[in-house]
């Protein structure tokens, strides 16, 4: 199968997709500027994580107008693959493929360290290699994680079993202390209705290796790559 990249100004976990995806996974991979007006042929798009255009007013609100986005959404309308990580994950926020948004860590600080997160979807092509219930240990890079959505939203978000990670205990225990950032329900990844879009404040691409010492995020490559076997 073939991936795409997309590369905002600021990105700066795009090499890292690649790198997983070409050099680990042995899969097709090209990076797609944001300014292009057409996708390539592509099974997967990939957002990755940064700070596209300096998360100047707030991280992603410039991005949704970058020419890309306007195929990126037919894209994904039409049943295509996207994966935001991150920066990723807000542009879609921020874009309306997502619902919901992103607000400030509640400590009001930068916050890059591992976290563990509980699988509670394992019915996308996202997660379709990993168990309900099962913990994975990825590391996060946020200043703005802070997951929020009306009651209404995430009601809908629970009924329609959109919410595909939460932030728990290294045992899989749901608690105020296993969230780093304040996001109501302890969400750190959710997926739309149709389940082709999936946004994760964790980044699996730096844990899918061996010699980074963890690779509990190869879960999500993994698991895409299934969906097209």
């Amino acid at each position: 199968m073939k991936f795409g990249v997309i590369v905002f100004p600021g990105s700066n976990c795009d090499h890292d997709c690649y790198h997983v995806i070409k050099h680990i996974l042995k899969q097709e991979v090209g990076f797609i500027w944001h300014k292009e007006d057409r996708l390539p042929p592509v099974d997967c798009l990939i957002l990755p994580g940064g700070f596209s255009h300096g998360d100047y007013l707030r991280p992603g609100a410039i991005a949704k107008f970058s020419p890309i986005m306007k195929e990126i959404r037919k894209f994904a309308y039409n049943g295509g693959l996207v994966l935001g990580i991150c920066n990723g994950f807000q542009i879609l926020l921020e874009a309306g493929l997502l619902p919901g948004v992103m607000m400030t860590n509640r400590s009001l600080k930068f916050i890059c360290d591992n976290v563990y997160l509980r699988l509670e979807n394992n019915e996308t092509p996202f997660t379709n290699q990993g168990k309900v219930g099962g913990v994975f240990k990825m590391p996060i890079a946020h200043f703005d994680g802070n997951y929020y959505a009306d009651e209404k939203t995430l009601q809908e978000l629970k009924d329609n079993h959109q919410i595909v990670f939460r932030y728990s205990s290294k045992n899989g225990d749901i608690t105020d202390d296993a969230n780093p950032n304040g996001a109501f329900w302890n969400i750190s990844g959710i997926c739309n209705k149709e389940r082709n879009v999936l946004g994760m404040m964790p980044h699996p691409e730096r844990c899918a290796e061996g010699i980074l010492g963890n690779e509990d995020g190869r879960v999500i490559f993994q698991s895409i790559m299934k969906s097209f076997a």
